[in-house]
């Protein structure tokens, strides 16, 4: 589909139609959040529905509720195919598992069957790799690509709110990294003391395909979703 260059940023997804993947989740936020860029937000939940969408948000919740769902509902091969035929697609959270190529701890099933992605990230990622819900934590991130974003004082750091997120452990060559999480940060100290000297990858982007481990759309930070759009539109 072929779509017209960005305006005003309060209105940068003009046009577009953007899907949200609405199996589980904090799917309804992802759909303000596109709404509130000037783009019209689509709860996703059936392979029919993916039929002439310009994007799709892959949103936070739990991943291995995520994959049985898609499964359940026939979505999980349509949207493999869809991400190989080149959709651009953006995971946050749950979201950024399911985009990997490989987990490092995936669940598994009754039947011992370890849960599945819909790929297409050559990255190694593992859940929960911050610790559980009470260990959620507030930082602020240098992010790369925001530079649509700058003023005088140069591209703000991003707010980012980490619930239970995953880190991404491996990437591949095709694969940019866009923001780190430093263990110095006294925001996350929680975690700090098992992980000295060590910096770990919360954003990623691969072609037309972009991940974070946190969660921007509960913290009213538009500018991940902008970027989004951008890439889309082919002009980021």
């Amino acid at each position: 589909m072929t779509n017209p260059p960005s305006e005003a940023p309060a209105r940068v997804g003009s046009g577009l139609r953007i899907g949200v993947l609405a199996l589980q989740g904090d799917f309804r936020e992802h759909l303000r959040a596109v709404e509130a860029a000037g783009a019209a937000g689509v709860g996703i939940r059936r392979p029919a529905e993916l039929q002439g969408l310009d994007g799709l948000i892959v949103p936070g919740g739990e991943s291995t509720a995520i994959d049985k769902l898609a499964r359940a509902f026939d979505l999980a091969e349509p949207l493999r195919s869809r991400i190989k035929d080149g959709l651009p697609v953006y995971g946050s959270c749950a979201g950024m598992i399911l985009l990997a190529d490989e987990i490092a701890d995936p669940a598994t099933d009754l039947a011992g069957e370890p849960q599945q992605t819909f790929g297409g990230l050559d990255i190694t990622v593992r859940r929960n790799a911050f610790g559980r819900q009470r260990e959620s934590f507030e930082t602020d991130l240098d992010f790369k690509g925001l530079d649509f974003s700058a003023t005088d004082a140069g591209v703000a750091p991003v707010h980012a709110v980490f619930i239970r997120g995953p880190w991404v452990e491996r990437v591949g060559p095709g694969v940019e990294v866009l923001a780190q999480v430093e263990p110095a940060d006294p925001a996350h100290a929680s975690h700090a003391a098992t992980l000295p000297g060590t910096a770990r990858i919360v954003a990623v982007r691969s072609g037309h395909l972009l991940a974070t481990s946190f969660h921007p759309e509960v913290t009213g930070e538009k500018r991940v979703h902008e970027l989004f759009i951008r890439m889309i539109r082919g002009e980021a």
